[in-house]
This record gives structure tokens, sequence and C-alpha cells, in this order.
């Protein structure tokens, strides 16, 4: 089960050796995916315990892994995180509580120590069959039918040996989880007009484009396994980068920011 950590992991310290404008922040998410399995290790080797799926209730499985996480941050992190990193190590257990249980009810793509802490403790959920409570989110097919939370990339993956053309799934900004999704609709606002949906892709970053909305002006990343079977479309997005600068001078906005803030 650790082996969805190891491939992002790997896949980060390869991309970021390479010459690219993304190497700082693959080089720092790889170290932050390092301090996010150890919080999913932590959780997974706990003794008679699985996840309630009860938030509130489960903290006090996650809160003894904080700290590590917290030091890691503070040293790899950029300097306003290291920073944040350094105020929480010495915040009350109750506020620390409170702001992660603020997230898991109301999720915002801004809260980045609780979105990355919560990752992990998700994903566990998912493989222990634990259902996640207190998360009365938005439903629909645009929305994780595990969590309910927003995708955080597109993906295309070929299912059928003889298909011409892959699957469309989307990756769970929450739970790390996926769904099938349809090729042509807007997994924003759900338009599925083709004339209102865009697309731009770089031969830099050929396995990775911009799928972009027209009507609610928002966009996803979409990484082809197709093209790269071997890819990890949480860090390849990444890696892809440069293509949010184009998205955003076009006037879309990122349906989900990822953990590094691109």
């Amino acid at each position: 089960m650790t082996q969805f950590w190891d491939k992002q992991i790997q896949r980060a310290d390869h991309l970021a050796k390479l010459s690219s404008g993304s190497s700082e922040l693959l080089a720092f998410y790889a170290q932050l995916l390092r301090a996010q399995k150890e919080i999913y290790e932590f959780l997974r080797s706990r003794k008679d315990w699985l996840p309630s799926g009860d938030l509130e209730g489960d903290l006090s499985a996650i809160q003894p892994s904080l700290g590590s996480f917290l030091k890691t941050v503070e040293t790899d992190g950029p300097a306003s995180l290291a920073a944040e990193a350094q105020n929480l190590s010495e915040t009350t257990g109750e506020a620390f509580d409170e702001m992660l249980l603020n997230y898991w009810r109301n999720p915002s793509d801004v809260h980045f120590f609780a979105k990355a802490i919560l990752q992990p403790y998700a994903r566990w959920l998912v493989e222990s069959g634990a259902t996640p409570l207190g998360r009365e989110l938005a439903g629909g097919e645009r929305s994780c039918p595990f969590c309910g939370g927003k995708a955080q990339v597109s993906f295309l993956q070929s299912k059928d040996r003889n298909a011409e053309s892959g699957n469309r799934e989307l990756l769970c900004a929450t739970c790390l989880s996926s769904w099938e999704f349809r090729r042509v609709l807007c997994a924003n606002c759900g338009e599925e007009r083709p004339s209102k949906l865009g697309y731009f892709h770089s031969s830099e970053f050929d396995h990775v484009r911009i799928e972009a909305c027209d009507s609610c002006k928002h966009y996803i990343k979409a990484v082809d396994l197709t093209r790269l079977g071997f890819a990890a479309p949480l860090v390849d997005e990444i890696y892809a980068a440069p293509l949010d600068l184009w998205a955003r001078e076009h006037g879309y906005t990122k349906i989900e920011i990822n953990l590094v803030g691109v």
C-alpha cells in the first residue's frame, strides 16, 4: 500500500533533477511527499486501530505525527511556509485540531498545512474502507464520490488495449483517489459544448495539457498516461507548472491549487 507514495516520491526526485523552471518546486514536493508518507505509515502501523472516518474522533491518532511533518516544512519549505510551520509547532493542540476540522468541513486549497496533513489520512480512509464523516459537500459527478473533494488533476489512461484513446479520470485533491469522468466535460461547471472547451499544450510537456472552459473560466491540467505511462499525475502536473502561467495570462482560474501553490 506504500507503493502509491513511493511512486510519487521517485517521480518527483527524478523530475527535480531535470533542468526546468519547476526543479525547486519539485525538490520541495519530494520532501513533502516523504513527510506525508510518514504520516500515512504511522497511521497504518497503529496496533489494533483503524480510522473511523470521523476526523474529530481520529485526531488523537494523527497528532503524534505532526511534529515531524512541521519540521520537514520548516527545513525544506519556502520561507513563508517555514515560518508558518515554526509558528504552528508552538500552537496549542486545540488550535491545531480546530484548523484541521475546519478544513475537513470546508476545504480550501489555500490551507496548505491542513490539506497536506489530511491527504494521507484520507488516503488511508479509502484503503481501509472507512466512510468519511462530517464532509457535507456538494455532490455530483464533478466531486469525488468517496469524500466529496474537488479534482486536483485529470488524467487519461487506457484500460482496454484495443481502445483508440484513453479513459479520462479525475484525481481527488483530498483523498487522492480517482473516478471516471466523461472526456468532453468541464470538471468545474459541467459545460459539455465542445465550442466552450479548449485545450493547450506545449511541446516541452508533450504528455500534459491545459483543459480550459470558456463558460466558467476555470481550468485543470491533464496528464496523458497513454503518451507517458510511467508519469505520476500529481507530480507531472507540478512539473508542467509553466502551463499554469499560460492559463492565468488568458484569464483562467485553476479548479484546485496544488500543494506547491500553482
